[in-house]
Order: C-alpha cells, then structure tokens, then sequence
C-alpha cells in the first residue's frame, strides 16, 4: 500500500508542480532522476549523529553527508530539466501568441513562478532559477510524504475497526452508488468518512512535533517566558491524546466528529486538533492534503472490499523520521466491490 498510495501522491504533486506525472518518468535518466528524488526524500527525513552532536559533525559517522550531498546534486539537475522544459514551452508559447496563433495552456506552479520572477532578478542573494527549483523541491518534500502516512494510518486504523470500515463503505454506497466513481464535490456529502480521516490526523499526525517556529520577540507561552530567537517545537502527538480534551483519547472514534467534537475542524481554528498548525505559519496545503487523501481513500473503500492476510491484526508501531512513519509495511488483500467499468 506503501507504493500504491506514493504513486497516487507523488504524481498529484508532480502534476501540480511540474506539469508531469512521477510514474511516466521510466526510462534512462529519467529513472535515474525518479530514484535520485526518492533518495532524497528519505535523507530529508533521517536523523544522524551530528543532529544531536553537532561537533561530530567532521567525521560523517555513516558517510551520510556525503551521500545527501550526491543526490542533492541529482535532485538540483532532475528539477533543472524542468525548468529548462518550461522555459522552451513558455517561448514557444510567446511566439505563437506574436504571430496570432492560440496557445492556452493550463499552468503548473513552475509555470507560475517563472511569470513571476524573470531571469534577471531573485530574493536578496538568490538567483530566479535557484528559488524557483528550491520552491519546487520544497513543495515535493511537503506535499508527498505526508499525504501517504495519513493514507496509510488511516487505513490501517480502518482494518482494526471493522465496524467503521463497512460504516464507510455503506456511506459511501449510499451517497455515491456503484455504478460511477466518486468525485470531488461528493467529499462535503461523506461526513462519516471525513471524521475518519480527522480521527487519523489526530491519533497519528503526519509531522508528530510539528515544524519549528522561532519566536521573532520575547513573549509569553503558557506562562513560561520565550526569548526572541528561541526555537519551538509543538509536540502535536501529545496535544491530540489529552486526556482531558479527548474522552478515550487514544481510541478511534471517528464518531466523535459527528457528535461531541462535531465543530472542531484541522484547519487551524480548533487548537485541540492542530495537525497542519495554525496561524501565518500553518501548513499552507491543508485544502489540498484533505482532498488528495478524501479522494484517494475514499476511492479506495468504494471500489474494493480489503482485509489483511488471515485477518491479522495491523501492527500500528510507529518508527522515526520527518514524517511519522509506520514501522511495518501494510499488506492487504483486495476483492472489487463495484463493475470493472466504474474505475478502469
């Protein structure tokens, strides 16, 4: 499930991004650029020694910073492509608007930023090319991996509660029926299976402690006065399982959204249930995460009737990295629920 919801994730991003699906790019160095942003991915994520010993540093204990180093230089040429890709459509484009022609063409971020920031200009030292392929990459770090863990956990979660999975597909039957695919404007009609995916984001974040913030003048949290320039982390993980905010606070209880907590949302309104922060610096892609993974689990449960290998239960051990990463792969067993027709 790993791969299949990655696939899903990382070609909506690119497509968003770049214009181009993750899984076309399958031959020559495209695959090796494909690999190069998969690696990358993971050393964002990976803690070593000088994390935490910053003097050790030197030795590159594990030879991981030479290895980041490679393929960030892999990761820079794969994204340089794109830009260069774009940048020949987009003359294309201008000569063929000069000569009359009709040249539309629906834009991607890449598009976007290059009609912003023109080759001779940049942000203070940074050239146009340089900020346009860190936003890129910054974009595909933030948007692909935490989009999976959610799928994944909240799938895993729905093999565990049996009940809650056939609530799901029985709304799902009900409001979208068997003979179409779900769609996005079906999402605000499925009110069971959005307390699913909020229940998901509480017991399992995808970024358990948050980004870090860092307090711009000296204020107040909590009484404990913080410094200006002091890094905070919010330990997200501990905040969603208050005992005292969240009766049974480590169950799953998606019904809870539908009565008790029905008016607490995860868009930053509702401090209780924070997992794409709040405020000026709260995840600027929450619309966009709860429609991938509305629209992708939704999907899922609606085309395929799923359970584990001799209905074990799932292993739900969490292990560490960026994101909050499930420690065992999740193997499932998949029958068809609806016509072929429907999805294929």
């Amino acid at each position: 499930m790993k791969r299949w919801f990655g696939d899903i994730t990382m070609n909506v991003v690119f497509r968003m991004i770049a214009g181009r699906r993750f899984t076309d790019e399958v031959e020559g160095d495209a695959e090796k650029g494909k690999q190069a942003l998969k690696v990358f991915l993971d050393h964002i994520g990976m803690f070593v020694v000088s994390d935490g010993l910053p003097f050790l540093r030197w030795l590159d204990l594990g030879g991981y910073e030479r290895a980041m180093k490679r393929t960030a230089v892999e990761a820079d040429r794969v994204v340089q492509r794109w830009l260069e890709e774009h940048k020949r459509r987009r003359r294309k484009i201008n000569i063929e608007d000069a000569q009359g022609g009709t040249s539309y063409e629906q834009q991607d971020f890449m598009d976007v930023m290059l009609s912003i920031l023109k080759d001779d200009e940049g942000i203070e030292s940074y050239d146009a090319n340089t900020v346009i392929k860190a936003s890129c990459l910054n974009l595909i770090v933030a948007g692909s991996d935490t989009t999976l863990v959610t799928l994944i956990w909240a799938l895993s979660l729905l093999l565990n509660h049996k009940e809650a999975l056939k609530k799901a597909q029985q709304e799902l039957d009900a409001q979208v029926g068997k003979d179409r695919r779900i769609r996005e404007s079906d999402l605000k009609n499925l009110p069971y299976l959005n307390a699913i995916i909020k229940e998901a984001l509480r017991l399992y974040p995808a970024a358990p402690l948050s980004v870090v913030h860092e307090a711009t003048e000296d204020c107040t949290v909590s009484g404990y006065l913080v410094q200006k320039g002091t890094q905070l982390l919010l330990n997200l993980h501990k905040i969603h399982r208050n005992p005292s905010v969240w009766p049974d606070a480590s169950e799953f209880r998606p019904e809870r959204y539908l009565t008790t907590h029905k008016e607490i949302d995860v868009r930053g309104q509702s401090f209780e249930l924070i997992p794409f922060g709040s405020g000026r610096r709260m995840c600027p892609g929450v619309s966009m995460s709860l429609q991938v993974v509305g629209l992708a689990l939704g999907s899922f449960l609606h085309a395929f009737e799923v359970a584990t290998p001799g209905n074990e239960a799932v292993d739900m051990e969490e292990t560490m990295g960026l994101t909050n990463l499930k420690a065992s792969p999740l193997e499932v067993l998949i029958t068809p629920r609806v016509p072929e027709h429907v999805y294929i």
